[in-house]
């Protein structure tokens, strides 16, 4: 497995994008479960966040990105990068 990196920036209300948060946390502990290590947070400086997580493919990760509850109600634009580690593995 690879690790991928989906980088997001906020792009509605606060309110619009905290009916949202939950079903995010539920589906980021579901990758967890499935494997994926998933990890995902927000800047300190508010308006954006970033996830990290391991799979098989580009497009599995892009599928993975797609079903994201955030970006599927339209709260975030997102940049989906392949890291490859060279220190710490």
């Amino acid at each position: 497995m690879a690790w991928f990196v989906k980088i997001e920036k906020g792009i509605v209300s606060k309110a619009k994008f905290d009916q949202y948060v939950d079903d995010h946390i539920e589906y980021v502990n579901q990758l967890i479960i499935d494997g994926h290590q998933a990890k995902s947070g927000y800047w300190a400086e508010l308006g954006g966040g970033m996830m990290i997580f391991k799979a098989n493919s580009r497009d599995e990760a892009e599928f993975i990105v797609t079903n994201d509850p955030l970006v599927k109600n339209g709260c975030v634009e997102y940049e989906l990068h392949q890291w490859r580690i060279v220190v710490g593995m």
